[in-house]
């Protein structure tokens, strides 16, 4: 018996792109059942992350037209990483394995065939992974690659070029429900699970139509999200920079009192700057300490990630 394909998709105001991605995804389900590579009861799963456009109108449409197209509405707008979540978590126990993507078209949907052909050869999960970055910009393609420069040297296990276009086994989906994480970086959770993987390279277009969801302030958002997720090394790094310059400052009291007895002693400029050094300096460690202090804050909550408010499906078409 063949396995059951879902393709799992989270939308946030993509009503200009989503007719496009439908009938490429529908295309290419078919093509698959065609070749005998998934089996039937396979679909499409249309995360709607609280859009304000007519994306869910649209996604019931779909489902009341194709029962190939099944809906996920969340109660309220959680961003990208949650949305995709509620969609894995939602369809786990009927999916024998699912593949994530975006709904912008800028990954390539023929690269499932080779996620399939990993899966069938044993992996477990299998990477999406960009082999170029030609449709970036100079700022979006140096911040990206310096992004996953700094994860990896602060000791976060991240896919070099992956977002996340990914093929997840339905058992690699029941150990990520065990990841109990208020706060997201499904980047960073995945590699953790561990077992058989796989990389998939493939060229990632222009976004088809629409405007990115990710702007400069949430990129960084995000960036900082994903380091503060995963690693404690910037409060360790903070507590290196701070036994050193304690050390620095007792050598600079050693000089200045030498220079004082000599008879050449500094101005209050001196002081003064080195005030504001040391307070700057504090102000930095108490922002990034508290960075981590809030991330417990949130955790200790244990508020649930999503709420899903209507699941249309094949078996139940109920609002």
């Amino acid at each position: 018996m063949k396995e059951k394909l879902f393709i799992v998709v989270p939308c946030y105001n993509e009503e200009e792109v989503l007719p496009e991605t439908t009938r490429r995804l529908k295309e290419k389900i078919l093509s698959l059942k065609g070749q005998g590579k998934i089996g039937e009861g396979s679909r499409i799963v249309l995360v709607d992350d609280g859009s304000k456009d007519k994306t869910w109108a649209m996604i019931r449409e779909l489902h009341e037209k194709d029962p190939l197209f099944s809906g996920v509405k969340l109660s309220r707008n959680r961003g990208h990483q949650n949305a995709l979540l509620a969609g894995l978590m939602t369809v786990k126990g009927e999916a024998d394995v699912t593949i994530s993507m975006d709904a912008d078209l800028q990954d390539d949907i023929d690269a499932v065939d080779e996620m399939l052909d990993k899966y069938h050869e044993g992996c477990e999960i299998v990477y999406g992974v960009r082999s170029a970055r030609k449709t970036d910009t100079f700022f979006k393609k140096s911040t990206a690659q310096g992004f996953y420069k700094i994860m990896s040297r602060l000791g976060v296990d991240v896919v070099y070029n992956h977002a996340d276009y990914r093929l997840m086994s339905r058992r690699a989906l029941e150990e990520l429900e065990g990841f109990r994480e208020v706060n997201l970086f499904l980047r960073g959770i995945v590699p953790l699970i561990g077992f058989q993987t796989g990389v998939v390279t493939y060229e990632r277009h222009e976004r088809f139509a629409g405007e990115s969801k990710y702007p400069l302030k949430k990129m960084l958002a995000f960036a900082t999200e994903g380091i503060t997720s995963m690693s404690i090394r910037p409060i360790r790094l903070i507590f290196s920079v701070g036994c050193l310059l304690f050390f620095l400052s007792l050598i600079a009291l050693l000089v200045f009192g030498i220079r004082c007895i000599c008879g050449y002693p500094d101005g209050l400029l001196t002081i003064a700057a080195s005030l504001w050094t040391f307070g700057s300096l504090q102000l930095i460690a108490i922002g990034v300490v508290g960075e981590y202090v809030g991330k417990n804050y949130m955790e200790t909550k244990a508020r649930p990630k999503f709420i899903v408010e209507t699941y249309l499906h094949a078996e139940e078409d109920n609002d």
